[in-house]
């Protein structure tokens, strides 16, 4: 083959798999209604043909497509265009098929017009196939004509297009470059982030002491671990509450730390706020100036001034906060106690531990002796057992021979048996094929009756179901598009307002941010006179220790020495 006719088969056979699904609906129902008696080998043939009506008619010409179409057998060709270009068909099922797998509208236009508008010169050449089957050709007489030819000449090559000018390119306006200040990070997170670091350091530090220091009086030497069985309840039932007292002291410590560090850096660290956090502080702000506002209300109509109550009120709660701080030691007292109590439990384990080992070494000796003696009794009965084993193989030969003779006895049986379910289960399988045999051909029968699968469609006419608010599709579409009109003007109004309560709330935002800024530095004047006042007035005073305290001290230095001593026994 040269290079277009390869090209083309090779067209053909993609096209073909890829509109499989549209042509196996034309041939299908080919083989269904006319070509009820064509053999199923020549399915492939037909398929051919309709790809090449359907896709490529326009392409290749109604004569090259006759000269196709004649090459084939005429009695088929002529009974499948028959089929094919009928217009009830074309414009009925074959085109509510095919939208099934395709738009109806993309149907029309590019398959089911093309073909109706051939279906006047295709329909010239069925009739001519008609004839040629029929045998009416007309005799014409041979006349001799002069047949003229063509001179040889040189056939010249065509003119090359020239490429049409390239369009301009649009010229873009030069945009404003970036700032760099986008790339590079806030100042301000910087020192936030360095002085977090610092804090979780040193609350990291203040944890690693507390740990080093809280076992360095419970650890075992390696040389009296040996021989100990203990458990964590055994060695200190107490050390859960220690462990929490331990870790109630390093925070209190470690924010005692974090409020001794200069706040002033934090302070004047601008923040740029959000809607939410501009509100939020905005209500904030306008409640204190309503209860500010209440309070001058209250003072004019003759009301008490609080700050005498407030002054109780903080001296109250500096009470509470060292009845809080002397609780806190006291629980650490109590776990320092419990700590030197669990130690001596520890060294009562450890002689407690003592004993048990040697009981258990006298034990495993005992159980040493008893399987030694269970041992020879074991040997000299293997012995006997062997002797017994030794005088059995010499009657070996007579047991075998019976053995044999059982087993051929055995296999004549199963031979017999075997021969009898064989021919049961071929007669068995005969008559299974015989059934199903009569059941093939009872489908076939049954599936060469012509049927009518179509259904024509009209969309003006309800679908009589008796439904309230039936409808027809074309109703149904027009009232979608109303729908939808309404839909949109509903969505333009609502966007109209949603750009006014925008401008609205951004105004909204500016008024809270002037009101803040008002706040703020009102605020600032405030808490710096507070300072000055409150370093003037301040004066500390070291509480003194409560009698809880000393007794627990007392109470821990006397278990101390008592572990002393006991350790100096051990």
């Amino acid at each position: 083959l040269n290079v277009t006719e390869e090209k083309f088969l090779l067209d053909a056979l993609a096209g073909c798999t890829e509109y499989k699904s549209i042509l196996d609906v034309v041939v299908n129902a080919f083989y269904v209604q006319d070509g009820r008696y064509c053999p199923i080998s020549e399915r492939n043939l037909y398929i051919v043909v309709c790809y090449l009506a359907t896709f490529q008619l326009e392409e290749i010409g109604l004569q090259r497509f006759s000269r196709i179409v004649k090459s084939l057998d005429t009695a088929k060709m002529q009974q499948f265009l028959r089929f094919f270009f009928n217009d009830l068909y074309l414009n009925t099922w074959i085109k509510d098929e095919w939208s099934h797998f395709y738009d109806s509208e993309y149907v029309k236009e590019n398959w089911i017009d093309p073909l109706l508008r051939w279906q006047p010169k295709v329909q010239q050449l069925i009739e001519k196939l008609t004839e040629k089957l029929s045998n009416h050709t007309t005799t014409v007489k041979n006349s001799r004509v002069t047949q003229p030819k063509e001179f040889n000449l040189t056939v010249p090559k065509p003119r090359a297009i020239p490429p049409p000018s390239p369009a301009p390119l649009p010229v873009l306006p030069k945009r404003q470059p970036v700032p760099p200040s986008i790339y590079k990070p806030p100042k301000e997170r910087k020192q936030l982030e360095e002085i977090k670091t610092k804090n979780i350091q040193k609350a990291k530090d203040l944890l690693l002491k507390a740990n080093t220091n809280q076992f360095r009086c419970a650890t075992i030497k390696p040389e009296k671990r040996e021989g100990t069985i203990l458990t964590s309840r055994e060695i200190d039932p107490f050390l859960p509450q220690y462990l929490e007292v331990v870790w109630e002291s390093v925070l209190a410590q470690y924010f005692d730390e974090l409020r001794k560090q200069p706040q002033d850096l934090i302070d004047h660290i601008p923040i740029k706020l959000n809607t939410a956090a501009i509100l939020r502080e905005g209500a904030l702000y306008q409640r204190k100036l309503e209860k500010e506002l209440k309070r001058i209300e209250n003072l004019q109509q003759g009301a008490g001034d609080p700050s005498e109550f407030l002054e109780w009120q903080k001296q109250m709660r500096g009470k509470d906060m060292e009845e809080q701080l002397t609780e806190i030691e006291c629980r650490r007292l109590q776990g320092k106690l419990s700590y030197e109590e669990a130690v001596l439990a520890h060294q009562n384990v450890i002689q407690e531990n003592k004993k048990k080992a040697d009981l258990l070494r006298e034990e495993k000796a005992e159980l040493m002796h008893l399987y030694a003696e269970k041992r020879q009794q074991e040997q000299k009965e293997m012995k006997e057992l062997v002797e017994q084993v030794m005088e059995g193989h010499k009657n070996v030969k007579q047991v075998k021979a019976k053995i044999q003779e059982y087993k051929q006895q055995i296999v004549q049986q199963i031979c017999e048996e075997s021969g009898e379910l064989l021919r049961q289960a071929l007669e068995e399988k005969e008559d299974e094929n015989r059934k199903r045999f009569e059941l093939i051909q009872q489908i076939r029968a049954i599936e060469s009756t012509p049927s009518s699968r179509h259904k024509f469609v009209d969309l003006t006419e309800t679908g009589g179901h008796g439904l309230f608010g039936e409808m027809s599709i074309v109703e149904l579409r027009e009232r979608l598009t109303l729908l939808k009109e309404a839909q949109k003007a509903a969505e333009e109004e609502k966007r109209d307002q949603i750009i006014h309560e925008k401008q609205a709330k951004e105004q909204l935002i500016l008024d809270k941010l002037d009101q803040i800024s008002q706040f703020r530095a009102e605020l600032g004047r405030a808490a710096a006179l507070k300072q000055e006042e409150k370093k003037k007035s301040q004066s500390g005073e070291r509480p003194t220790k409560d009698e809880r305290i000393l007794n627990l001290q007392k109470k821990i230095v006397e278990k101390t020495m008592e572990r002393k001593k006991q350790a100096g026994l051990l």
